[in-house]
């Protein structure tokens, strides 16, 4: 009778153990939500997408919980854009296999696509994410590479080749996934094109110097950013110089972001004929799913228009 039991309890706890990893496991995990957003429309309905950031958190200073590390040592594949920009990523990440680490910057294909990063000084010129010969805290490339249409889709082709890699049996459900993602993106690039091309040559100044790969694609005329840092404060200079800019009228909009409170924007635009705007670079009121990319490229490109429109 014993043995039975002892019989029937290792079989409960096979099962119950088998259940617990299977729940456990199985997924794509990416370190922010562009990523996510890209990953689950390659994954659709083959497996699911998680980020690990929670909305509203800083990828600058983020602290991984137990519960995160665990999710990373669980994940089939782990999508990052790389040390540059989630330092907070690189222990846990070193210690996967190859095959279930992205690193997006790293890419041979992406690698030539990098632009270089600003420095964060006072005494920055108008330009400043133009000339970026010195590092700052994302080294000395721009790593914001999501807001790239032309890095999202070559990223969608990675995350596609790892995951026939890791699910061989998925590959005709991957290979339809990453086709209509590519379809989806060119239309709703032309669409985008053509919305922004009437706001070529409009002067504005954005929060953090994020926005670089979108306004390069769109020929956007940006005079410049409060900070390279989301974190630190621009100092006095560099706001004299911005309400100087402004003043003259040289500038449309100022753009503030979600996560962050405008009081030192407003402070700067106060008294002149400059309208404010809001810029979400992270597209945090957006779920995952097959279109949440393209939705998130609409969604900055008619922030973007509604300000400098006037509308």
């Amino acid at each position: 009778m014993l043995h039975k039991n002892t019989l029937l309890f290792a079989a409960f706890s096979t099962a119950l153990w088998c259940s617990a990893s299977t729940t456990a496991q199985a997924d794509v995990v990416t370190s922010i939500k562009p990523l996510g957003f890209i990953a689950s429309a390659i994954a659709d309905g083959v497996t699911e997408t998680t980020v690990l950031l929670p909305d509203g958190a800083s990828e600058h200073d983020y602290a991984l919980r137990p519960s995160d590390i665990k999710r990373l040592q669980n994940a089939d594949l782990v999508v990052r854009v790389g040390p540059e920009m989630e330092a907070f990523m690189t222990k846990p990440v070193a210690r996967l296999a190859e095959q279930k680490r992205l690193s997006l910057a790293a890419l041979n294909d992406v690698k030539p696509l990098l632009i270089k990063g600003a420095h964060d000084h006072d005494d920055d010129h108008e330009h400043g994410h133009e000339k970026g010969d010195e590092d700052h805290h994302h080294g000395e490339y721009n790593m914001h590479l999501w807001l790239s249409p032309v890095i999202a889709r070559l990223s969608a082709v990675a995350i596609h080749q790892k995951l026939v890699e890791l699910m061989p049996e998925n590959k005709n459900k991957l290979d339809a996934n990453l086709q209509r993602f590519e379809a989806e993106l060119a239309k709703t690039d032309e669409t985008l094109a053509n919305e922004l091309s009437p706001l070529k040559g409009k002067g504005y100044y954005v929060f953090h110097d994020a926005y670089g790969y979108f306004e390069q694609h769109y020929g956007l005329t940006p005079l410049g950013h409060f900070t390279v840092n989301p974190e630190i404060q621009p100092g006095a200079q560099r706001l004299h110089e911005i309400r100087t800019q402004l003043v003259e009228q040289k500038a449309e909009c100022v753009f503030a972001e979600p996560q962050f409170r405008p009081a030192v924007i407003e402070a700067v635009a106060r008294g002149t004929r400059v309208r404010m705007g809001t810029l979400d670079p992270l597209g945090t009121a957006i779920a995952l799913g097959k279109d949440s990319y393209t939705q998130f490229l609409t969604q900055l490109s008619h922030q973007y228009a509604s300000c400098l429109k006037g509308a």
